[in-house]
């Protein structure tokens, strides 16, 4: 039995609102990845740069009410000498983890168990770790050239980042294990790589003196409650390393690096050992 002429132009208006629909579906998938890839920008002066961060969502209000919020100016004159913040308990191992283009900075997600930091009696289990360019904390008005940030969380969903600095000048070694990964996800937002097993004790170094203050998230929703420390030496990394990360990143931003915060009468102490006697 063959269609009737009713039922055959019924079925071709279908065909023809299947075909529209499957073009129109991309297009407001990509529109909406557009809309969020341009939620906040770094770039002062835009209706959604910095200043305006607390103002796009109401969860985000924190990034402009919030009196602990990050990065700060580590100020000697503000800096107070702490020994009984001890020297840094952590202690990492290699883990699984992936690579992550997050459209505002590059992301190395562990997978797997890469250890802890224990603050206080509380172990904060390392998550992840990522870069900013230029630093986002500076020491006594002083901005170097990256940040490595190696964020950590409790059980109780509290959060401590260790920020790690970095100058012009050497390569860093464990940046150019990962260079070939992010060659892979460079300038494509959200693309995700895995690459096996990572180390994170090739960040750290062997650096004992830091400072520490109670601050915030550097991107919205800008939470507070944060516990930094912030490695007093500083590392180096090659020009070829920075620009190479930086163009990798998914947006048209020189840099990303929240501009300085007030500091709001916070306390500030530095770690530095007794000096051994000779």
């Amino acid at each position: 039995m063959y269609p009737t002429r009713h039922l055959r132009l019924a079925l071709s208006a279908l065909l023809a609102g299947v075909l529209l629909l499957s073009a129109v579906v991309p297009a407001a998938r990509a529109q909406e990845e557009t809309e969020h890839e341009e939620e906040f920008s770094y770039v002062r002066g835009e209706e959604n740069g910095p200043e305006h961060w607390g103002a796009i969502k109401e969860e985000w209000a924190a990034c402009g009410t919030g009196r602990m919020q990050s990065p700060i100016d580590l100020s000697h004159e503000r800096v107070s000498l702490v020994r009984s913040l001890g020297y840094l308990n952590h202690t990492y191992c290699a883990a699984e983890a992936t690579i992550v283009n997050r459209g505002h900075d590059i992301m190395v997600r562990f997978d797997g168990d890469a250890g802890s930091l224990v603050i206080n009696g509380t172990a904060y289990y390392l998550r992840q770790l990522h870069w900013h360019s230029p630093t986002e904390h500076t020491v006594d008005g002083r901005r170097y050239d990256m940040e490595l940030h190696m964020v950590h969380e409790s059980a109780e969903n509290k959060a401590a980042v260790i920020g790690i600095l970095y100058e012009i000048g050497r390569h860093d070694a464990f940046l150019h294990k990962l260079e070939p990964f992010i060659r892979r996800i460079a300038d494509r937002r959200d693309k995700e790589e895995r690459i096996g097993v990572v180390d994170p004790r090739g960040t750290r170094g062997t650096a004992c003196v830091y400072y520490r203050y109670m601050g915030s998230l550097t991107t919205p929703p800008c939470t507070e409650g944060v516990i930094w420390t912030i490695v007093k030496r500083v590392r180096t990394v090659s020009s070829y390393q920075l620009e190479f990360l930086r163009e990798a990143v998914h947006d048209d931003m020189e840099k990303n690096a929240r501009p300085l915060q007030e500091v709001n009468n916070r306390d500030i102490g530095i770690f530095r050992p007794i000096p051994r006697k000779h």
